[in-house]
């Protein structure tokens, strides 16, 4: 199977799971929603050492615990190649800025430059198009 099939294969699943999906974090936020399509690209990890969360500042307390200042930092530890947003294929993974903080979240790219994230607006994981971009990754 070519590379670009396996792509929009992952990010077709990874909507197919996450969309219209309520923010609950540690269930369907935007950390499992990632994790679940990096897995479905077969990039080994595992969430056993990530620990159960449902608040803001739990979620924060686990990410300190295992030794990373942010979101970003966490995904850096993967070995994830960084690239510019505007290079992004499907089922690569990016930062959005959340709005009214300095916080970003991860969502999914998923073509066109749309992606899949837990958009604040909605309430619930959509497929949108951001009007910023922040870090990104190669994911495969």
């Amino acid at each position: 199977m070519s590379a670009l099939i396996l792509r929009q294969q992952a990010a077709q699943a990874t909507i197919n799971r996450f969309q219209g999906k309520p923010l609950q974090l540690g269930k369907n936020d935007c950390a499992r929603m990632t994790v679940f399509c990096l897995k479905k690209l077969g990039v080994k990890f595992s969430l056993l050492k990530i620990g159960p969360y449902k608040t803001e500042i739990g979620a924060a307390k686990v990410l300190r615990d295992l030794g990373f200042g942010s979101i970003t930092e966490a995904v850096d530890a993967l070995g994830l190649p960084r690239i510019a947003p505007a290079m992004c294929l499907p089922g690569d993974i990016m930062t959005l800025k959340a709005a009214g903080s300095d916080d970003v979240a991860l969502a999914v790219a998923v073509g066109n430059g749309r992606v899949l994230g837990f958009w604040e607006t909605a309430g619930v994981c959509a497929v949108f198009q951001p009007v910023e971009y922040g870090t990104a990754w190669r994911s495969i």
